[in-house]
């Protein structure tokens, strides 16, 4: 196979158009046309469905797109080794992310990054719902879990240390519960993806799980900034990471309740990607510019 006709499919099959696709690489939309037929035809399947209006990827188009960018990841690492190449670091990165941590930490550094590597774009997935980074076809992406993943590898940032918290107006309203069981009677915000954590008490003599086991939460979410505002605003207490609201606990708009418990589990935030890719220059780029920007410790675990 020729890796010049696999860049052409994987750049029609992210725009969509195999003209604009052929344009991108100086070619008419003819021998663009002509070319991609010619790949479909050695590899004995149709990549993409052509109409008059629209063009979409097959299923076995969608099979075969994390494997060609491999392929073109492989050749771009090969060549950078043996020096060959232009030493401008360029390509699209596809990066996946929380997007509360994002909002938080990442967005607004972006600028830097874009003016320091003006040949990198960035294609952005941001949602704080599980997604799948292989499937998805990712050049990296930020995760935060407890167990090691076998299918992946990368860059721990910092741990990840939960903890419960609500508003000084909801515990004057409420009451603040002073042991785990007076959680039952208290107005609860979970997020929706999330399965029961336990949190352990400094002595590790107790332990509570949140939420409790047979109670129905007052407000069920699936994004970290809502929760982090529904709780800041009176709702109820939740739990929440202390990246997510360390700025919060600082100002004293939120408080830990249950100030003696949290979850050990050993999360933590990672930069990951997976183990079958090749560190490209863009992904080490950046993964190496959010590591400087973010800082040893970050920000959150620092005294105010």
């Amino acid at each position: 196979m020729n890796t010049n006709e696999i860049r052409l499919f994987v750049m029609a099959a992210e725009m969509l158009n195999i003209s604009a696709a052929g344009r991108q690489l100086g070619l008419a939309p003819a021998v663009a046309s002509t070319r991609l037929a010619k790949l479909e035809k050695q590899l004995g399947a149709d990549l993409l469905h052509r109409t008059t209006r629209q063009v979409s990827l097959s299923l076995e188009g969608e099979e075969f797109l994390p494997y060609a960018r491999e392929i073109l990841a492989q050749e771009e690492a090969a060549l950078t080794a043996l020096g060959h190449g232009s030493t401008e670091v360029k390509g699209t990165l596809r990066f996946a992310g929380p997007s509360s941590f994002v909002q938080l930490y990442i967005t607004p550094i972006l600028p830097m990054f874009l003016e320091r590597y003006p040949s990198i774009n960035l294609d952005l997935k941001l949602s704080d719902t599980k997604f799948d980074i292989i499937d998805g076809g990712f050049d990296l992406a930020l995760r935060n879990y407890a167990a090691e993943d076998s299918s992946l590898i990368g860059r721990k940032i910092a741990d990840d240390t939960r903890i419960l918290c609500a508003s000084p107006e909801y515990l004057r309203a409420y009451g603040t519960p002073q042991e785990p069981d007076d959680l039952v009677s208290h107005q609860l915000i979970v997020f929706n993806s999330a399965t029961p954590r336990l949190l352990t008490s400094e002595t590790g003599e107790e332990s509570c799980t949140f939420p409790p086991p047979n109670i129905i939460p007052r407000v069920i979410c699936d994004d970290g900034a809502s929760t982090r505002l529904a709780a800041k605003n009176g709702v109820g207490i939740c739990m929440n990471s202390i990246w997510n609201i360390h700025t919060e606990l600082n100002e004293g708009s939120l408080v830990r309740v249950l100030p003696n418990f949290k979850v050990k589990d050993g999360s933590a935030i990672w930069l990951a990607y997976p183990k079958s890719n090749v560190l490209t220059a863009k992904v080490r780029v950046f993964i190496d510019f959010l590591l400087e920007q973010i800082g040893t410790p970050p920000s959150w675990e620092r005294i105010p």
